[in-house]
């Protein structure tokens, strides 16, 4: 059984109750709402109507087989985006006051193919309150035995390379959640510490149905309706996932697998002895908070910082936020990781890659090794 993680805020921090009243008086003395601003449902109708134009003139078959694959990988591009900024907030309840509405706009999230319900267990339950525990947040347990992305993870021989093979399978992450993952998390009996053992009779249902809505919209009718062969629409399904997978993968890991990020583990009795907000500032790190295309196609995941402290606040709004958090971390001495460009980043994880992988292999090897001329002198 999962060992039960409790937080113990033995230093007694400030940090939290502190931020959270700054950032409180910032939005009521300026009059704004935690909620989606025009802005916000301006890149939703623009996300959401690239989706269905992208779809419609692929579907439209009036384009060379070479300009629908470059369709479709711009269709699963769009797909990606939904996902960041529209289902993201609308899952947490944060896009709007009424939610009603993040429930309808949650729902999008089944139709390219994932499920909201799953997704509010795995991600807001489990990965925010376990952010980088080891054994508790399945988010940095991407392919086991493959992809190696926590120092309490067994190194195998493959791993030495997985700086060379990883952004590759990240690519496979599209695919994975559209044919197996859901599934697979949906009858897990326990995800870390959570029950995952019961849910609601209309979400089984929900995750069979959409699945299927997923399967005719984007594999039966491109099949019935396009003038092109079954191979030749196989490569585009597949590009359309890989290039979907690639910005997923990406993005998710910048966020917590990178130089400076901390992967804590319980003692004994499955205690980690600091406040929870404390732990997601080690463990949580922001990408090009500054430019605004990132700002922009992320939906806030690269203020990836300021959205575990406060999942219930719209993306749109968390540049500021930011800069209200940052200064309050450095007063309470605590790490505000960041990296300044996306391609910083991307090097930075590509660091951690080599250090969980190669380099850890390395060590391992040179511990057998001494380990075996130690058991010799004994002898």
């Amino acid at each position: 059984m999962t060992q039960k993680i409790r937080f113990v805020d033995t230093g007694k921090s400030e940090f939290f109750a502190t931020v959270r009243k700054r950032v409180d008086a910032y939005f009521k003395e300026n009059n704004i709402s935690k909620n989606a601003n025009a802005a916000m449902w301006a890149k939703t109708t623009f996300f959401l109507g690239g989706l269905v134009i992208i779809y419609a003139l692929i579907i439209s078959n009036q384009f060379s087989p070479l300009v629908m694959l470059g369709l479709a990988v711009l269709l699963g591009m769009f797909a990606a985006f939904i996902g960041f900024n529209v289902c993201h907030d609308a899952i947490h309840g944060s896009f709007s006051a009424n939610p009603k509405v993040n429930k309808v706009l949650s729902l999008v999230f089944n139709v390219i193919g994932a499920n909201a319900y799953v997704w509010s267990i795995t991600h807001n339950v489990v990965h925010h309150t376990y952010t980088n525990i080891p054994g508790h947040d399945e988010d940095i347990e991407v392919a086991p035995g493959l992809i190696r992305l926590s120092p309490d993870e067994k190194v195998t021989w493959m791993q030495q390379y997985q700086h060379l093979y990883a952004f590759l399978l990240y690519g496979l992450a599209s695919l994975s959640w559209v044919f197996r993952k859901d599934f697979k998390k949906f009858y897990q009996k326990r995800i870390g510490q959570y029950d995952n053992s019961t849910h609601p009779k209309g979400e089984v249902f929900n995750l069979f149905f959409f699945k299927g809505v997923y399967y005719v919209l984007f594999l039966i009718i491109p099949l019935i309706v396009l003038d092109i062969t079954w191979w030749q629409f196989l490569i585009g399904f597949v590009a359309m996932h890989l290039a979907e997978g690639l910005v997923l993968g990406l993005v998710f890991q910048l966020a917590h697998v990178v130089e400076g990020t901390e992967f804590p583990s319980p003692d004994e009795e499955g205690n980690i002895e600091e406040a929870w907000a404390v732990v997601q500032m080690r463990t949580t790190a922001n990408f090009a908070r500054k430019s605004w295309l990132a700002n922009f196609l992320c939906g806030g995941l690269n203020f990836q910082i300021e959205h575990h402290l406060f999942p219930r606040i719209c993306h749109i709004h968390y540049r500021p936020v930011s800069e209200i958090v940052k200064k309050t971390a450095e007063e309470f001495g605590l790490p505000y990781i960041e990296s300044e460009t996306f391609g910083g980043a991307i090097a930075s994880h590509y660091k951690m890659l080599r250090k969980f992988g190669k380099e850890a292999y390395q060590e391992s090897i040179l511990s057998r090794k001494n380990a075996a001329m130690v058991a010799n002198l004994n002898v």
